[in-house]
């Protein structure tokens, strides 16, 4: 499996001729005291003024940078690598075994603290904040379960992706959200093999409806 680190990211900043080099640096604290706020309180919980308090920077010049607390969101929630690409590359490979690369690509990421913040801020968000959820949605829709569901050969691929997401979803709730034991304290490795075969069934459309006869 392709190894999903920072070197997936592709980040390109472009700097005004007169922008200070100190600008980036700024920029940087506030980001990373919005995701982790984001992650960790949600949404409705974290304030411009609470980001700004964490960064050491006047709240003002987070309104400077990002205009609105939805712009801080949508900027500290972008997902650092191309999840189409990730899972669509999981789940075009030997269709033995798909559900432990796709469950090991998805614990992988929660795990990492940079993916996995953004992650985390995503779903949390869009359980609570209606705009949170459209962007997930579409996010889901879009970029992720459609490029998916044209890598799958069974008869609805729309509806097991529909199907994995929902498994996905529950277990960021579960283990990195409400914190559910002893799921919560497994180690890693421990919720990779419980998850790849419930995984691994819906993929393999097992657990599909049968049509109506």
């Amino acid at each position: 499996m392709r190894n999903c680190s920072a070197a997936d990211a592709r980040v390109i900043v472009r700097r005004s001729p007169g922008r200070r080099s100190g600008d980036n640096t700024t920029r940087a604290s506030v980001l990373a005291a919005a995701r982790r706020q984001f992650s960790e309180l949600g949404y409705d919980r974290t304030t411009l003024r609470s980001v700004a308090a964490e960064a050491g920077v006047d709240q003002k010049l987070v309104g400077y940078f990002h205009g609105s607390k939805h712009a801080l969101f949508v900027a500290a929630t972008a997902l650092p690598f191309d999840p189409a690409e990730g899972i669509a590359s999981v789940l075009a490979g030997d269709p033995e075994g798909r559900g432990e690369r796709l469950a090991t690509l998805i614990v992988s990421l929660l795990e990492n603290p940079e993916a996995g913040d953004r992650l985390i801020g995503l779903v949390r968000a869009a359980a609570a904040e209606p705009e949170a959820g459209r962007m997930v949605r579409e996010l889901l829709t879009q970029d992720v379960w459609k490029p998916a569901a044209a890598s799958l050969p069974s008869g609805n691929p729309e509806l097991t992706v529909s199907l994995v997401a929902a498994q996905l979803l529950g277990l960021v709730m579960a283990r990195y959200v409400v914190g559910v034991e002893p799921l919560a304290s497994l180690p890693p490795e421990g919720v990779i093999e419980l998850l790849a075969p419930i995984l691994e069934d819906l993929l393999s459309g097992a657990s599909s409806p049968r049509e109506s006869r």
